[in-house]
């Protein structure tokens, strides 16, 4: 199972990022590829709890759904997600790439700062199941623009 904690999986999804164009077309969703950008750099924020995101009630909490969500089934295309994660307007290409890889090796750095720490849908995760939720995503996103 992929994780992000993986060095080489780490090197892929950076290898991924830099084919990434900001006029991409997406394959699905409404998203366009700098919202994109500024959405998985906000969820990398939250998985370090640097950004508050409204907990949700739903049946994904339950650990057996949980488990299937982030160990067993593909994302689906256009699943719904909170508002704070798209409501920030993307800045500079550049900049953006940048503020990316940035967090994104601030939160690799240490996988034990998410052991513990409460996702807004799925509740209370282990930093094992961080690691591959933070893989899944970014791999259901960056396929999203075709990367």
């Amino acid at each position: 199972m992929k994780s992000i904690w993986q060095a080489e999986v780490r090197e892929e999804l950076l290898e991924r990022l830099g084919k990434l164009r900001p006029d991409a077309p997406a394959q699905w969703g409404k998203m366009n590829c700098p919202r994109m950008l500024t959405h998985v750099t906000d969820g990398l924020r939250m998985a370090m709890g640097e950004m508050n995101i409204a907990s949700k009630n739903s049946p994904l909490k339950l650990a057996p759904i949980r488990y299937l969500i982030i160990y067993v089934l593909p994302f689906p295309k256009g699943a719904p997600t909170a508002p704070e994660l798209v409501d920030r307007v993307p800045g500079e290409w550049e900049r953006e790439l940048a503020e990316f890889k940035q967090t994104f090796a601030q939160l690799t750095a240490n996988s034990q700062q998410t052991d513990g720490r409460e996702h807004p849908a799925f509740g209370k995760l282990s930093a094992k199941d961080w690691g591959v939720l933070g893989y899944k995503h970014l791999d259901h996103h960056f396929k999203q623009f075709g990367v």
